[in-house]
């Protein structure tokens, strides 16, 4: 096994659908798994993750996902994505995958960071309350890439 205990990893989470959100989370909890340093940088709807009044209400996207392997009208029908998602949800729970709100505690509770995008809260018109406790700070990009910086950087 390669020693991953001196790299570092930062994560863009920036879709805020089901699909969108858990991809980075699972990632970063396999880093900080192997040892490695983990920043998490929110943007745009990514932000869904660790809002407190969206973070347990994110669904499954059933238009314009091609991973759906139904066609667009039917994933536009009325309570599609309710039923997706909860499907999905069940899945998870069987796999004692966690919530997006418990996963996202369990890896900062691991020391990975976890960072909202200053522009995208601005452009939401969002406050620092309104956001998960797990938050450490609401950063530029450049902060973000200077944090990042020596280590690798992976766009969800």
């Amino acid at each position: 096994m390669i020693d991953l205990s001196n790299d570092k990893i930062s994560i863009i989470i920036s879709k805020g659908s089901l699909e969108g959100i858990y991809p980075g989370l699972i990632m970063a909890n396999g880093a900080r798994a192997e040892g490695m340093a983990v920043n998490l940088f929110f943007t745009f709807f990514g932000l869904d993750a660790v809002t407190k009044k969206t973070m347990e209400h994110v669904k499954v996207a059933t238009v314009g996902n091609p991973g759906m392997h139904i066609p667009t009208v039917i994933g536009m029908l009325p309570g599609m994505s309710g039923l997706a998602t909860h499907m999905m949800n069940k899945k998870m729970e069987d796999l004692d995958i966690p919530s997006i709100p418990e996963f996202v505690e369990m890896i900062h509770d691991t020391g990975a960071g976890m960072y909202g995008c200053k522009a995208s809260v601005d452009m939401f018109q969002l406050k620092e309350e309104d956001f998960c406790e797990q938050i450490d700070s609401i950063i530029t990009v450049g902060a973000f890439y200077e944090m990042a910086h020596g280590g690798q950087i992976v766009f969800t």
